[in-house]
């Protein structure tokens, strides 16, 4: 096929061939990508044998003839057939097709027996046949197998305005082509068959340079498709709102996509789920890169959309009621701060009402929760409603306490009109013939006055309460309520200096027998020594109660109470309260401020009420009087107890009240003594009159069989035991596995004639 052609065009060849070979390098760049079509590996081939066959042309027509010459011509009629033979899985990867195995197969076993024949001497051909036409033949048929699969699958493509320039070029070059192998004139042909492949070559590379730009751009589109990604990502962490990102994503779509039509829809579904859809208003079809990407953006809004509403869920959670959806206290004590803060600037009042609902326990015990918590919103719906037009916020403090902030608070005649109008305004009759209520407390800060929030909510609830003791409904904290308040916290604050100081001392007062008048016990109270003052319980046993220090100072008395004992040979006793038997080690210390031994010689003293009504107390109690010692029930008949209960608690003693004994004089006072020492006789416990003061009510118990009688007629508390003249020597205590014998001398309030000098009591 080749043969000497002018010198032009071999230079065109040539020329071509590098062009060609230019053109390989990127498209070999463009195969090396990150997508790596099967198509840009075809199209690379392709211009490569391309080029190596305008190479060989060109060469052939430099080199003189020999075997070299003929080694190229070899070399470049198998490359003609390679890029015959390419077309067929090229054309199937561009542009698709019928499947090409049986047509690459069948034009390649053409090419292949084209290849052995042309080594194939002349003289070894059959007479008659020319070696070229089987040449030529060999050459053809399959360009015809190939041409032909070339149509069915262009055929069967809508063809692009590249596709239709490739189709034109290659059709131009397959008509060059057959010129120069079926043109008589050898060095037309030659030419012909130099030039034939330039027309497709160029269109090849043109289509390539087009593909290669589409991937640059398709990469650029990527690369600011992951920017628009990666922008909207971060926009989510901070928009903190679902429309907003969503117009977000849909500016990004058609800045990227240059799609002006673009819209979005957020649509909610089941169980806090969202939709986003990113569509084009006027139905354009865009690429799956495109679709991929408005897919992308769409699941970032959604993402953050149900973000978002999880945190409006845990926001509500921790700052929001779930009964009332008002908000909760930690809610309104962060608001309160703010308000606070704002009004010290701005030098203005704040108010707080403290709320609490009466009856609500009522509620819940007689028709059970569902009705409580029906009552509590009711209660927030009529605060919202009662206080609508003021600048109030309104919370749910905890259990049935309701609070109202006023960040610019009325005149004091206001508040106290304010209070009352929330009072009266508010009566629920679900249960029975007592109404709930609201009991109302306010508090006003003031300019000037220390910003503590805490405080003020204090001093509202110290409102509250004190309207609530007084039965009023309502009341202001004011300057009555704050000295009484700073009265209460210097003598809470006394008290705790108090009892780190040990200044609480045990006075000792002796319970006798009623027939003898022998001082057989002694009972240990507690006296506050203040600065050399004594103040009696009554004045701070409240106090050490609800603050706890009355647990420090009842071990305290304890502990003098053994060391007591040990002084004056005498058994004890002791008042313990319920809060010390709650302590969760009070069996502990119970045990480390009295010792390990002696139990047989104490009486714990309890009250009825504390008895009944603390549970963890009866273990304790029933542990200690296990290990001997007594237990007595002070103040009993005044605590409404069962009297089928007190048979069943770990009781040794009753302690008839003082009230009974001072209405001795009258038929109900007697009745109740007699009533107490019948109830003691049938269970088997002993009977201790306590506050006898006049010799009448010592005879009237003694008639009624009272065995023990303790008060200030038979002898006051002193630090020491009150006795007339020398107490006799006992020595030391015995060990507890003895029997001791305890000597006791009448007191000196008894008379000589009523007394015994010396009586014996075996313990």
């Amino acid at each position: 096929m080749l043969a000497s052609v002018p010198t032009w065009v071999t230079v065109l060849q040539l020329l071509a061939a590098g062009v060609v070979g230019g053109f390989c390098v990127l498209q070999w760049v463009w195969w090396r990508g990150e997508v790596r079509p099967a198509s840009a590996a075809w199209s690379f081939a392709w211009s490569l044998d391309m080029s190596l066959v305008l190479a060989a042309g060109g060469l052939y027509t430099l080199t003189v003839p020999g075997s070299f010459q003929d080694a190229l011509a070899y070399v470049h009629a198998q490359l003609i057939a390679a890029f015959i033979l390419i077309a067929i899985p090229g054309t199937r990867a561009i542009a698709g097709g019928p499947p090409a195995r049986a047509w690459a197969c069948a034009a390649g076993g053409l090419f292949a027996v084209r290849a052995i024949v042309w080594w194939v001497p002349a003289e070894h051909f059959p007479a008659g046949i020319d070696p070229q036409v089987v040449s030529e033949a060999l050459l053809l048929v399959p360009t015809v197998v190939v041409v032909t699969y070339v149509v069915l699958a262009v055929g069967r493509t809508h063809l692009t305005r590249f596709g239709s320039l490739l189709v034109l070029a290659g059709a131009e070059s397959l008509a060059i082509f057959t010129a120069g192998v079926l043109t008589p004139d050898r060095g037309l042909g030659g030419i012909f068959t130099a030039l034939w492949a330039i027309p497709l070559a160029l269109a090849l590379e043109a289509v390539a340079l087009s593909r290669i730009r589409d991937a640059q751009d398709s990469a650029a589109l990527q690369h600011l498709m992951r920017d628009a990604v990666a922008r909207l990502s971060n926009a989510a962490w901070f928009v903190k709102d679902a429309d907003t990102l969503l117009v977000s994503a849909r500016d990004e779509a058609r800045t990227i996509l240059a799609d002006p039509s673009l819209e979005g829809s957020l649509r909610p579904i089941a169980r806090d789920r969202f939709v986003t859809e990113l569509f084009s208003a006027e139905k354009l079809d865009h690429t799956a890169q495109a679709r991929a990407f408005m897919i992308d953006l769409s699941q970032i809004v959604s993402a953050a959309a149900e973000r978002y509403q999880l945190a409006e869920r845990l926001h509500a959670t921790a700052f929001a009621d779930s009964l009332t959806r008002l908000p909760n206290r930690r809610s309104v004590e962060r608001h309160l701060v703010d308000v606070l803060d704002q009004a010290n600037v701005e030098r203005t009042r704040v108010s707080l009402i403290y709320c609490d609902l009466d009856g609500f326990k009522r509620v819940n015990d007689a028709l059970g929760h569902a009705s409580g918590d029906a009552l509590l919103v009711r209660v927030a719906d009529y605060l919202r409603t009662a206080l609508d037009d003021r600048d109030a916020y309104i919370g749910r403090f905890g259990g049935d306490e309701f609070v109202v902030v006023l960040s610019r608070a009325p005149s004091d005649v206001d508040l106290v009109a304010l209070a009352r109008s929330l009072r009266e305004g508010f009566l629920d009759r679900t249960v029975g013939s007592r109404p709930a209520r609201l009991t109302v407390g306010v508090a006003t800060w003031l300019p000037g006055d220390i910003v503590d929030p805490d405080a003020l909510i204090r001093h509202a609830d110290t409102a509250m309460l004190e309207a609530k003791r007084t039965h009023s409904g309502f009341r202001v904290f004011d300057r009555v309520l704050r000295r009484r308040v700073e009265a209460e916290r210097q003598q809470r604050s006394a008290l705790e200096t108090a009892v780190a100081g040990g200044h609480f001392t045990a006075y000792f007062q002796p319970i006798v027998d009623a027939q003898t008048l022998e001082i057989v016990q002694v009972e240990a109270l507690a006296r506050w020594d203040h600065h050399g003052h004594l103040i009696l319980p009554a004045d701070w046993l409240d106090l050490a109660e609800e603050t706890g220090l009355i647990v420090p100072i009842g071990l305290s008395v304890l502990s003098q109470a053994r060391q007591a004992l040990e002084r004056f040979q005498m058994p004890v006793a002791v008042n313990i309260a319920a809060r010390q038997l709650a302590e969760p080690d009070a069996l502990a210390q119970i045990e480390t401020a009295w010792g390990d031994a002696f139990w047989e010689h104490l009486t714990l003293e309890i009250t009825e009420s504390a008895l009944v009504h603390t549970t963890s107390a009866v273990p304790v109690l029933s542990e200690l009087r296990a290990r001997g010692a007594q237990i007595a029930v002070d103040d009993f008949g005044t605590g409404y107890s069962s009297l089928a209960r007190i048979a069943r608690l770990p009781v040794d003693q009753l302690k008839i009240d003082r009230s009974f004994v001072r209405d001795m004089s009258t038929e109900r006072g007697q009745g109740v003594v007699r009533a107490i020492v019948a109830l003691a006789q049938t269970h088997g416990l002993d009977v201790v009159a306590e506050g006898v003061e006049t010799p009448d009510q010592l005879t009237a118990l003694i008639a009624m069989g009272v065995t023990r009688v303790q008060g200030n007629f038979l002898g006051r508390a002193a630090p020491g035991l009150p006795v007339r003249g020398p107490r006799p020597v006992t020595g030391t205590l015995p060990v507890v596995s003895q029997t001791r014998v305890l000597h006791a001398v009448p007191t000196q309030g008894a008379s000589r004639e009523g007394s015994l000098a010396a009586a014996q009591r075996t313990v």
